[in-house]
């Protein structure tokens, strides 16, 4: 059925793939790409932000540095004496304090040798924290001391505290001290403690602090925010995107799916999915042309049951004619003719039967089959040595002609249905060979193509009929050929079989050196395996 099956259509090449420096296939690629960038949006506005953040940081504790340096100068200068032992004038390092530090921007605080208190730039700036105060308590209620003393002290004062006592004792080891820390009101502040020194004795330390930390995390914030809406977009367009390129195409797949399972459709069209150069796009037109394949193949199975149902009908016919007539039929030899009739036509039916049926199977049995390295030469060899081995006195004769000097050509295919090609070829030469004739058998390569030819001693094939032969249940039988011995069907599949291993059979006319025909000659073609 290949010659009714096969489509005809040239395959369609993939356009080629874009990005291909991407792994991976192309809607892999988008989607890749679409879900990634977002979060890498995400990542480097964090990271940009990140280093703007340290930079601000960094950049406030050098100018509070810059800033503290040139005050403890003058404090190491004129604030502190070395005789008769060195000493701080707490009294006038708290003025200069006033004068120097700016209040409105950082908060300096002047301590003595033994991490008191001295000066603080709160005092001069009149500054007062508050906080909102715990709830009140009932009239007569009383709280322990140890309750009160918690209210007026929040944890966050008593951290800050511990804090800012362990960067003094730092500091007072003649150790610069700078970096973050958290603020009495709990926010972090960045802080710098420089120690006020005569010669080697540290007589103080001097800390500047600023609080503006929180409100440069919050100004990062602000300006993550674009980032965020950015990403957001960029995540809401791909969904929308990839929904559109992809969900919904493939529902619509399903839907022309299920109108072709539904006996709806014979086959799904869908051509704007199909110019897609990409996997939806490759799926599409496979879904094409699989359902047009199948299309086709239920319109030849309809035509095979046609020609079948046609070829059946010719015996059965027959056959009732023969048997309404055989009981009016009184003369012996009439009768004998009518029985042999019958006889005929039921070995007709039984072949008929036959080949139907091995036809049938056909498609199945090369697509169970897995191909494999065949040696043609071998299995030449083995088809014809079987019919040498039960031919009978006065039959016709086969020989196999081997290629000579060359290696034995290989193909990749199947064995069963390649050896049924070879004994459909050779019972159709014998049938059309007279007693005594000769069928020969030839193999041989040309460039990558493994050539096998079947020659027979017949009167040939007519021109115009060089095609025909191969069509369903045509038969042109010889004068004197069995009636009923060939179905038409073996030239049909043995052209299928050849067609589903890539190769090609077609008939050919032996022409003898007078100029007359010598017979018919079958040239098999078949693509040569590489080892």
């Amino acid at each position: 059925m290949a010659s009714d099956t096969a489509t005809g259509k040239p395959e369609r090449a993939a356009k080629p793939s874009r990005f291909r420096w991407l792994p991976g296939s192309r809607l892999g690629r988008l989607i890749i790409v679409l879900n990634v960038l977002g979060l890498a949006i995400l990542i480097a506005g964090a990271l940009v932000l990140n280093e703007l953040r340290r930079g601000l940081v960094n950049a406030r504790i050098d100018s509070l540095t810059t800033q503290g340096e040139l005050i403890a100068t003058i404090m190491d200068e004129y604030a502190t004496a070395g005789d008769p032992e060195p000493m701080m004038n707490s009294a006038l390092g708290s003025q200069m304090l006033q004068m120097l530090a700016n209040p409105k921007t950082q908060r300096a605080r002047l301590f003595d040798a033994q991490g008191h208190i001295v000066a603080d730039s709160d005092w001069v700036a009149d500054r007062v924290q508050w906080r909102v105060l715990p709830p009140a308590r009932k009239r007569g209620e009383t709280g322990n001391r140890f309750e009160l003393r918690r209210l007026r002290s929040p944890p966050s004062e008593r951290q800050a505290h511990q804090e800012l006592q362990a960067e003094v004792a730092h500091a007072l080891k003649g150790q610069r001290w700078a970096g973050m820390r958290v603020g009495e009101d709990g926010k972090r502040v960045v802080s710098v403690s420089i120690p006020i020194q005569r010669v080697q004795a540290v007589l103080g330390v001097l800390t500047l602090e600023a609080n503006d930390v929180d409100a440069i995390i919050a100004r990062e914030r602000a300006a993550l925010i674009p980032f965020i809406l950015i990403a957001i977009a960029v995540t809401l367009s791909s969904s929308l995107l990839l929904n559109r390129l992809i969900a919904q195409p493939v529902r619509r797949l399903a839907r022309a799916a299920d109108s072709v399972r539904l006996s709806r459709a014979r086959a799904i069209s869908l051509p704007d999915l199909a110019t897609r150069d990409d996997e939806l796009g490759d799926l599409t037109r496979s879904l094409e042309d699989m359902t047009d394949s199948l299309s086709e193949r239920m319109d030849a199975i309809e035509r095979f049951a046609a020609d079948v149902a046609h070829e059946i009908r010719n015996p059965l016919t027959s056959l009732r004619s023969a048997v309404e007539t055989l009981d009016l039929v009184k003369d012996p030899a009439a009768r004998e003719r009518l029985l042999a009739i019958l006889k005929n036509d039921v070995q007709r039916l039984d072949r008929l039967v036959t080949d139907i049926s091995n036809a049938s199977r056909l498609d199945a049995e090369l697509s169970r089959d897995q191909p494999k390295f065949i040696d043609m030469e071998r299995l030449i060899f083995d088809v014809v040595a079987l019919y040498q081995a039960t031919a009978k006195p006065g039959d016709v004769s086969v020989r196999f002609v081997p290629p000579q000097g060359l290696e034995p050509p290989a193909v990749m295919g199947r064995e069963g249905p390649l050896s049924q090609i070879f004994r459909n070829l050779i019972d159709n030469a014998r049938s059309f060979s007279p007693p005594g004739g000769e069928v020969v058998v030839g193999l041989a390569k040309a460039k990558n193509l493994v050539v096998a030819t079947v020659a027979d001693s017949g009167p040939g094939i007519p021109p115009e009929n060089l095609e025909t032969v191969f069509e369903r249940f045509y038969t042109s039988r010889p004068k004197g050929a069995a009636f009923g011995g060939n179905s038409g069907l073996g030239l049909s599949i043995a052209r299928q079989i050849a067609q589903a291993h890539g190769g090609a059979l077609r008939a050919a006319n032996r022409m003898n050196p007078d100029g007359t025909v010598g017979g018919a000659s079958f040239i098999l073609t078949l693509p040569e395996a590489r080892g």
